[in-house]
């Protein structure tokens, strides 16, 4: 019974912080616990994905980048009067961040509340696991958005598409569940729509079937449109996780600015992976994994990027240009420690013994955490 009970905390402080409790073990991952680090890069914009008339899907889970366990993405884009039909993810969350046009969903919750709500870029969506939910092309412009899902071997093309089920069940049997003639379905598509298209929808939505029962917690938060989360002479952050954002528990995202050759400092997390998507600029990008294994990689726009929980890591602009990159965590609860930050917490004695230097060295160190620096 006590066992029981250890591993359902455990289990529930996982849900809540991030992380994952099977590193309670000591089990090496064999993708990064060989001699050399593998590639943490994936040109997540240059892949086929699927492609239905204008509109696309391309995603970046395991398959494409086996080091990302924790995280996979997915960058999708509706024309207009494009639908990405209703189904629902049995084994992850869905974070979005609108980057181009507008976009309207809609979600069911187990409570039978349901929401609709209108995105500009810059706003962030968040359906939690098993939540119904449906993503549609608003207006006359193409839309682009970023998905983020809280499980590395999620793929966005294993969903559970309402057109794949009611296509594979008995005419009799949907007569009976929803009581109406067995001939209603007799035109219903036989196979996954994924991609529905029609008319563009109106501009204000309509009232759902059950009329309006919205659900306590709101699906959606306007992440550019506040304040950065802090600023530096080097960039800016936005950040929005469940302090901010109370229904993304299991996600936390992060929209990172920095300027010509700035750094965001080397750091490492010690609750979540990192999964990064390039919006604009070139970055480099640094992994160090222990046992003298470090692997640099170069980012460009539309490229991902994954550091697995725990290890040390930096980025930095390389470009001519400001660089902004999405990042996302699988937690709902940001943590960092960064290099400066430790160095700053030990006394000038703790770090000539270290490394094997004087003490009046480390006096010109920083004396507290940078985070951005140039």
């Amino acid at each position: 019974m006590f066992a029981a009970a250890a591993t359902a905390v455990l289990l529930n402080q996982s849900e809540s912080e991030g992380g994952d409790p099977s590193f309670m073990n000591n089990v090496p991952d064999p993708v990064t616990s060989g001699d050399e680090l593998p590639t943490f890069k994936f040109e997540l914009e240059k892949s086929t994905g699927k492609v239905i008339g204008k509109s696309s899907g391309k995603e970046a889970t395991v398959k494409q980048l086996p080091i990302s366990k924790g995280i996979a993405g997915v960058s999708m884009r509706l024309e207009p009067g494009a639908m990405r039909e209703l189904h629902w993810h049995a084994t992850a969350a869905e974070w979005a961040l609108v980057l181009e046009g507008r976009v309207r969903t809609t979600v069911v919750s187990p409570d039978g509340t349901a929401e609709t709500n209108d995105f500009q870029p810059g706003d962030v969506w968040l359906f939690p696991r098993g939540h119904g939910h449906m993503l549609e092309c608003l207006g006359k412009e193409p839309c682009h958005f970023i998905l983020i899902f809280d499980n590395g071997y999620f793929s966005e093309f294993g969903t559970f598409s309402i057109s794949d089920w009611i296509g594979h069940v008995s005419p009799e049997l949907l007569a009976k569940n929803f009581g109406v003639p067995a001939s209603t379905f007799e035109s219903f598509p036989k196979k996954e729509v994924y991609f529905a298209r029609g008319e563009v929808p109106p501009e204000t939505p309509e009232t759902p079937l059950q009329g309006l029962t919205v659900p306590p917690l709101t699906h959606k938060y306007e992440l550019l449109s506040q304040p950065p989360y802090r600023t530096f002479s080097g960039g800016r952050e936005w950040r929005v996780d469940s302090s901010n954002f109370p229904i993304s528990t299991t996600i936390t995202g992060v929209v990172l600015e920095l300027e010509p050759g700035a750094i965001r400092e080397l750091h490492w997390h010690p609750t979540a992976d990192e999964w990064q998507y390039v919006i604009a600029g070139d970055i480099s990008v640094t992994l160090f994994g222990s046992n003298a294994r470090y692997r640099v990689e170069t980012l460009h726009k539309g490229d991902v990027g994954y550091i697995p929980q725990g290890f040390g890591h930096s980025l930095e602009n390389v470009g001519k240009e400001t660089c902004r990159i999405l990042i996302g965590f699988n937690t709902g609860h940001y943590q960092t420690i960064d290099l400066s930050q430790w160095i700053a917490a030990n006394p000038t004695n703790v770090l000539a013994t270290n490394f094997s230097k004087p003490s009046s060295l480390f006096e010109r160190f920083p004396k507290s955490d940078l985070f951005i620096t140039q």
